[in-house]
C-alpha cells in the first residue's frame, strides 16, 4: 500500500482491497474468521452475506473486527447498521472514529477467538513487515482492537540513530526563536530542533556517555527522554517507530525483540517483553528557544540537517495544521474535561509520583513552589516557549530575580542549570524529570496523576 503523507486525515483514508489471490493471508481454518474476512471482499454480495451471517449470529464479539473493516472500506451504511444491531448502540453515523471511542469505553466487549490472527493479517495487507509486531497468540497488556494504523509503514517515520551534530557556528539553518529539545548530561549539551524531530519522532544517541532515546509523539505533544541502558541487557535498547498508534499515542518498538512500547509510559505492551517488568527511566529534557539554549550553553552541539533522509525541514512543515487545531487526528477518549484535549501541561514523574501543571500557569516566566507527594519542588517556566524545568528544594520559597538565570532560594542566590539550582557555596537543588504533553495523553495514560490546581 502506498504510504500516506504526513498530513494524513481520517477522511482521506482510501479503501483497502484484498485481492482473491491474497485471501490466504486470512485464517482459512476458522469459519468465523473466514466470514469476518469476507467483509473485505471486492464482491458486494459476499460482503452483504457476511454481514447477514454475523448479525444473525447475534454476538458482539465480532464488533472489533467490523470496526477494523469500517475504516478501510467505502460502505453504504450497512457496516454501521450491523454494529448497531450487534451492540445496541449508535455512537455515530457510519463513523469509524465514533465506533473506536465506543470500543474504548466498552472493555467488557472482548473479541472472538482468532481476532489476533485477523488483526495481524489485515495489518500485513498494508505492510508485510507489520507481522513482526502482530501475530497469533502474542502477549499483550493493551487491547489489540485499539491498536490502529497510523498511516505509515514500519519505520515510515525513520528514527535518527547516532545522528550527526555540528557546532553552533555551522548551524546557520536555525533561527533564534525556533524551538529545540535541549539535553545536557555530564556537561555534554545537545540541541535537537523540533523542525527536524517533527519528521523523525525518535532519536537514539549517546549524550555525556549516557545512551538515551527521545521518544517524541507529535500527536500527543510529548517528547520524553529515556535512559536506554537497561539492567540485564548487554547493549542499549535502540527504538524505532512501528507505524501503529494506541489511543492516539505512538507505539515505538525495540529493534531486538520487536516488542511494541507505549511512548508515554516507557513500558513494553505488546510482544515478547510484555510482562517483563521493564519500565524505562525518564531523564530531564527541556523545550526552549535556540537563542536561550545557546546563551546558556555556548559549547552546545546541534543536530545537523544532514540526517541521511530527504525531508522538507522547514519549521512546522509536517504538523502545523494539527498543532494549530483543537481536534485530535485519531480517536481517544478524554474523560477528564478540566482542560481541553490539546491544552499543554507540564508533567513530572519521579519516585513513583506523578503530577501535571497547566502550561498556562507559567505565563510571564512564573515560578511555582509546590509539592509532589512529600517532595517539595520548584518549577521554573515560560509558557510562551513551552519551557519548564522542575527541581527539588528544601523548605524554602524560590523566587525570581531580574536575571532569568538566577533565582533566590530564601535569600540565597542560585544559578539555574540543567542539572540543578546551584549556589556559590555548592548547595544543589537537584533537577527532576519532566516533559510537556497534551492533556488528553496525560489523563489517558497516567493513572493517579492529578492535575495541579493552580489558582
Amino acid at each position: 500500500m502506498k504510504r500516506l503523507v504526513f498530513g494524513f486525515c481520517l477522511s482521506f483514508v482510501t479503501a483497502i482491497a484484498v485481492p482473491a489471490d491474497n485471501r490466504s493471508l486470512f485464517a482459512q481454518d476458522h469459519a468465523l474468521s473466514i466470514t469476518v474476512a469476507d467483509l473485505l471482499d471486492d464482491d458486494p454480495v459476499k460482503r452483504q452475506n457476511a454481514r447477514d451471517v454475523l448479525v444473525q449470529r447475534g454476538k458482539p464479539d465480532v464488533a472489533a473486527a467490523i470496526i477494523q473493516v469500517l475504516r478501510f472500506i467505502q460502505d453504504d451504511g450497512e457496516m454501521d447498521a450491523a454494529l448497531a444491531s450487534l451492540t445496541g448502540e449508535a455512537p455515530g453515523s457510519n463513523s469509524w472514529a465514533a465506533w473506536m471511542l465506543w470500543q474504548q469505553a466498552h472493555p467488557e466487549v472482548t473479541p472472538f477467538d482468532g481476532f489476533d490472527q485477523f488483526k495481524a493479517d489485515l495489518m500485513a495487507a498494508i505492510d508485510p513487515n507489520f507481522r513482526v509486531f502482530l501475530y497469533p497468540n502474542i502477549n499483550h497488556e493493551i487491547r489489540l482492537e485499539e491498536i490502529v494504523w497510523g498511516g505509515v509503514v514500519k519505520d515510515g517515520i525513520p528514527a535518527l540513530t547516532n545522528p550527526r551534530h555540528i557546532t553552533p557556528e555551522e548551524a546557520d539553518y536555525i533561527t533564534q526563536d525556533e524551538l529545540v529539545f535541549g539535553v545536557e548530561i555530564n556537561g555534554d549539551a545537545r540541541a535537537y530542533p523540533l523542525r527536524i524531530l517533527d519528521w523523525h519522532e525518535m532519536f537514539n544517541d549517546v549524550v555525556g556517555g549516557q545512551p538515551v532515546s527521545l521518544a517524541y509523539c507529535t500527536l500527543c505533544g510529548s517528547g520524553i527522554l529515556y535512559k536506554t541502558d537497561v539492567e540485564g541487557e548487554e547493549d542499549p535498547i535502540i527504538f524505532g517507530s512501528s507505524g501503529f498508534l494506541y489511543r492516539s499515542n505512538k507505539l515505538m518498538y525495540d529493534q531486538k525483540t520487536h516488542s511494541l512500547w507505549n511512548q508515554f509510559t516507557g513500558r513494553p505492551v505488546v510482544g515478547e517483553l510484555t510482562g517483563s517488568g521493564l519500565e524505562l527511566d525518564i531523564l530531564p529534557v527541556a523545550i526552549t528557544t535556540w537563542a536561550d539554549w545557546l546563551a546558556q550553553h555556548p559549547n552546545t552541539k546541534v543536530l545537523s540537517l544532514e540526517t541521511g533522509y530527504t525531508r522538507d525541514y522547514t519549521p512546522g512543515r509536517p504538523y502545523s495544521e494539527y498543532f494549530g487545531s483543537p481536534n485530535l487526528m485519531f480517536p481517544a477518549l478524554v474523560e477528564d474535561e478540566r482542560l481541553e484535549a490539546k491544552n499543554y501541561v507540564y508533567a513530572v514523574r519521579t519516585d513513583g509520583l506523578a503530577r501535571a501543571w497547566p502550561l498556562t500557569a507559567f505565563e510571564g516566566g512564573e515560578i511555582l513552589n509546590d509539592r509532589l507527594g512529600d517532595l517539595r519542588i520548584t518549577l521554573i517556566g515560560d509558557a510562551d516557549t513551552r519551557t519548564v524545568r522542575a527541581y527539588l528544594r528544601d523548605d524554602v520559597v524560590v523566587r525570581a530575580t531580574d536575571d532569568p538565570t538566577i533565582v533566590l532560594a530564601g535569600d540565597v542566590p542560585m544559578t539555574v542549570r540543567e542539572e540543578g539550582l546551584i549556589s556559590n557555596n555548592g548547595l544543589v537543588f537537584e533537577r527532576i524529570p519532566g516533559h510537556i504533553a497534551y492533556w488528553f495523553a496525560w489523563q489517558g495514560f497516567i493513572a493517579g496523576g492529578p492535575l495541579a490546581e493552580v489558582r
